[in-house]
């Protein structure tokens, strides 16, 4: 086998990708956790918006542990995987890969689990249409 061939790869969908700016650094000068989730948070939503074929909130994010820094002006890949589906809920798990402008290979930075629930216009649950219930 090659080398190359035991490389990591993403699980999931390509759903975003952003290059973060020096306006969104910490202290430090690497990008900051709370920007990655809101990035996170933002490519399970379209995932899941696009599943429930409307609206839907986030209800909960599972643990998330960071395995390396992201810095100003790397590519931030978000990809999303559907896990589970319920009656008006949608869980899904994104990863978030990370390729700087001097490496050739991504390197993967965090993952976590995100949960949506289906609402409608006033902001009630509603169920999942049927071919999301029933593929």
């Amino acid at each position: 086998m090659r080398h190359s061939e035991h490389k990591p790869t993403p699980a999931g969908e390509l759903t975003l990708q952003i290059v973060p700016m020096p306006k969104d650094t910490n202290a430090n000068g690497d990008i900051h956790a709370g920007w990655l989730v809101g990035q996170m948070d933002l490519a399970a939503a379209t995932a899941a918006g696009r599943l429930s074929q409307g609206r839907t909130a986030t209800v909960a994010i599972e643990g998330m542990e960071f395995i390396s820094p992201v810095r100003v002006g790397s590519q931030v890949r978000c990809y999303t995987k559907l896990v589970d589906v319920g009656r008006s809920s949608i869980k899904l798990t994104v990863e978030v890969w990370t390729q700087d402008l001097d490496e050739h290979h991504p390197r993967k930075v965090t993952q976590s689990t995100f949960v949506f629930v289906a609402i409608d216009e006033d902001g009630c649950i509603r169920q999942l249409p049927d071919e999301v219930l029933h593929p």
